[in-house]
């Protein structure tokens, strides 16, 4: 009977749980069926794991449990299992052949950290699976390195640096220094904060890369600071976020006229900074808790199965990338080819209660409203979680690279 789920068995995989979801009451034929598997690749216990992690497991659990709840014409049992990438590349890849491998895992979700993203898109090509990356932000994804197997869905570094650092500029912010996360998503980044900065008009007067997972921040800090540059561009993400804008106050570069900027900033870091700390703060995002009685409803069903703590946009798009997948696999009947699935990703319009109704375009990048937020104050905080103000909503036209911009091979031959 649909919407009916029981625990058939557990898994530990690199490290992690993996739980089994199956519908019951369906008959022994069921029973036979192949399973479908879903494996949430993700970052357990580094410091992406507050933005990712268990709530992305989570999400991609409830989404397989909203499409077996509603009209379907699927009958096999679908298993989500999980993994630990410790934002290690090769681990990553080494999960992923094992799970092609050992467990015949048809679909990969998640994979924060583009450096993995990047690595294990290579093996799920090689192996003809799915990759949808609702977790790492690296344009290249559908760039440069864009991939047929590869759906590309929460948000980007093009579409995070064009919303901010345009609003940045625009506001009198011209001279700009950068202090980036050094791998392959603040790479990225960097390049695409750079291309706007220039484009509308600012300057940029230097940067320093920096190890990720750095505690301390003082000498790249400093250096920001003696640029003497009106912005000082924060280009990481996570814990490294939360450690350079603590230490930022602290130096009271603030407070001596420079301006921080957090060009990638989650609900979650804003909960470890503190309003005190992180108002004021603008940056662009994909998704908010209290955009609307969608997102409101349905974080009110997430928040209590993951202790309380409200979702990010990572975990939203794990939902959302997780249920478009799940539809497009019932259309087409089978989940063996990964590129037909993606195909067939593209061909059907996404319609899920987190993002809207969008598309999924030609080369893997999916289409949906960007907003421009500010952190509150503490007063104008009126509830837990109430972090958020509206500046702007950036139409997917504005936000996203246009298709011809991006360098995508696959689309060429």
């Amino acid at each position: 009977m649909a919407g009916q789920y029981r625990v058939s068995r557990r898994r530990l995989l690199a490290g992690a749980g993996g739980l089994a979801l199956g519908m019951t009451g369906l008959g022994a034929q069921t029973q036979e069926a192949k399973p479908l598997r879903i494996g949430v690749l993700t970052d357990m216990s580094s410091l992406y794991a507050d933005v990712t992690g268990p709530g992305s497991l989570l999400a991609a659990k409830m989404a397989v449990e909203d499409f077996q709840a509603s009209a379907h014409k699927m009958t096999r049992p679908i298993e989500v299992i999980s993994g630990d990438h410790m934002n290690k590349a090769d681990l990553g890849a080494n999960i992923a052949r094992e799970w092609i491998d050992r467990q015949s895992v048809d679909v990969f979700v998640d994979a924060p950290n583009s450096a993995v993203a990047l690595a294990v898109r290579s093996v799920v090509q090689q192996n003809n699976k799915t990759l949808l990356v609702s977790g790492a932000s690296s344009s290249d994804l559908t760039g440069k390195s864009c991939s047929p197997n590869l759906v590309h869905w929460t948000y980007d570094t093009y579409a995070l640096s064009s919303g901010v650092a345009r609003a940045v500029v625009e506001s009198g912010g011209k001279s700009w220094f950068l202090l980036t996360a050094d791998y392959a998503f603040g790479h990225a980044m960097e390049g695409d904060i750079k291309n706007v900065v220039q484009k509308f008009g600012g300057k940029i007067l230097g940067g320093v890369r920096t190890p990720i997972n750095t505690q301390d921040f003082s000498s790249f800090l400093l250096q920001a600071q003696a640029s003497k540059a009106e912005i000082i561009a924060l280009v990481n993400a996570g814990g490294d976020t939360i450690n350079s804008i603590k230490q930022a106050v602290e130096f009271g570069i603030p407070q001596g006229g420079q301006r921080v900027v957090a060009t990638v900033l989650y609900l979650s870091d804003v909960h470890s900074l503190g309003l005190k700390i992180a108002q004021g703060l603008q940056f662009t995002e994909s998704f908010y808790w209290d955009l609307n009685e969608d997102t409101r409803a349905w974080t009110k069903r997430f928040a209590p199965r993951n202790n309380g703590r409200y979702p990010t946009a990572l975990h939203a798009g794990a939902y959302a990338t997780t249920l478009h997948y799940l539809k497009a696999v019932d259309a087409l009947g089978a989940s063996s080819d990964g590129k037909a699935v993606v195909e067939q990703m593209k061909k059907l319009p996404t319609d899920d209660p987190l993002f809207g109704k969008g598309s999924v375009r030609a080369d893997g990048r999916k289409l949906h409203n960007m907003y421009l937020f500010e952190v509150k104050t503490p007063a104008e905080s009126k509830q837990p979680w109430d972090y958020y103000k509206l500046v702007k909503t950036i139409a997917p036209s504005e936000a996203w690279r246009p298709l011809e911009e991006g360098g995508c091979e696959f689309l060429k031959s």
